[in-house]
């Protein structure tokens, strides 16, 4: 490399490993090697990966809780000419992590910021996937409440897109459970375990199936990364031709079941939780 990586103040937002610490590039260790200072979500995480190579560079905490306060700090260095890198404890600053703060007032102070590409487990997890990357949408993570849950993944019956979204470990079951319900047991969905790591897993398969898998084992761990496949768009939803009650009365007819049974699969067939299917068959009586 010809000439220092960094200039005087600027911000530079570094990618970090999100699990094998080889996966990081040569041009972010030379920045991290010459900045004047390292903003770091958790300075014993950033740590490891600094002794591993070889960098002594001094340390700052900025995360969740003091993000407001310590940016404004950051910027009064980059001012003074001070160049200043911010990392996450993996993957990259301002994807739900850390770092949207100092970054938006940085670029409002006329601050350069230079990018810094490198490992990011959504794209890791949506290349691997098998699903179309041809058009997709990356929305964080999903909501902790199951009514709000249900409501974000209810808008998704006809999406043309692969959704891309993060999972706690802890939540991914029910959050499954939630895509049977609204999306149906069909919906493709890949689920990507501790990606780069060394118990890196997909799971690939329509939404029931891979619940089941996960359902069956003692526990859930790991960072999680799930992915939904868009709707088929070579079949028109059955909600774009018939009404509830209509596809009720064929489904108990053709099936010979009970109202009760066949509105479980008419629910389905909708993208729809029964509770709701329920409520819009009352509404079309």
């Amino acid at each position: 490399m010809h000439g220092p990586a960094t200039a005087p103040g600027t911000l530079y937002v570094v990618a970090t490993p999100i699990g094998n610490l080889q996966d990081i590039t040569l041009r972010a260790l030379a920045v991290l090697k010459e900045v004047d200072a390292i903003a770091c979500e958790d300075t014993r995480q950033t740590r490891k990966l600094l002794d591993h190579h070889g960098i002594t560079t001094r340390m700052v905490s900025y995360h969740e809780h003091n993000e407001q306060e310590r940016a404004v700090e950051l910027i009064a260095e980059l001012k003074q000419g001070r160049r200043v890198a911010v990392v996450t404890d993996a993957g990259m600053p301002g994807i739900s992590d850390p770092g949207y703060r100092v970054i938006t007032l940085a670029v409002e102070q006329g601050i350069p910021v230079v990018p810094i590409p490198g490992a990011s487990a959504f794209l890791s997890a949506l290349v691997a996937s098998g699903l179309p990357t041809d058009a997709f949408r990356f929305a964080g993570f999903l909501p902790s409440r199951r009514g709000e849950r249900r409501s974000v993944l209810a808008a998704l019956t006809a999406s043309t897109e692969t959704q891309v979204f993060y999972e706690a470990p802890h939540r991914l079951l029910e959050t499954l459970e939630d895509v049977v319900e609204t999306l149906g047991a069909s919906r493709h969905v890949v689920v990507a375990r501790e990606v780069t790591k060394l118990h890196e897993e997909f799971l690939r398969g329509p939404a029931e199936k891979v619940l089941t898998e996960l359902a069956s084992r003692d526990e859930v761990r790991g960072e999680i990364t799930l992915l939904i496949a868009k709707a088929d768009a070579a079949v028109e939803p059955v909600s774009r031709k018939k009404g509830i009650h209509e596809r009720l009365e064929e489904v108990m007819r053709e099936e010979s079941v009970d109202e009760k049974a066949a509105l479980k699969k008419v629910a389905k067939e909708f993208g729809l939780s029964k509770s709701e299917a329920y409520r819009r068959l009352q509404r079309e009586k």
